[in-house]
């Protein structure tokens, strides 16, 4: 049986374009899969640097409440103060 060389064009042809398909979807899929383990490294910092701010805010907490309790001593020793100064003499040394 003699060969179709119009049939064998079109199966040259037809393989040429699946294998230029397929050489773009790896590179696309290549760009693809870097991009994703690029998005990965930057989610893990992400991570990181809220886990290091969840500890942050939490030593301002304390920092915060220590003060608070701090004012609450000075102003308990403020009203004790003038309460102690209430019907003396202000001219009275």
């Amino acid at each position: 049986m003699p060969e179709d060389h119009i049939a064998q064009g079109e199966i040259a042809a037809l393989t040429r374009r699946f294998e230029d398909v397929t050489q773009k979807t790896d590179r696309e899929f290549g760009i693809v899969k870097s991009d994703l383990t690029a998005l990965r490294l930057q989610v893990g910092n992400l991570d990181q640097k809220v886990g290091n701010l969840d500890a942050k805010v939490s030593d301002l907490a304390g920092e915060v409440r220590v003060l608070g309790e701090k004012i609450d001593r000075n102003q308990a020793q403020i009203v004790e103060l003038l309460t102690q100064l209430i019907g003396r003499d202000p001219n009275a040394s």
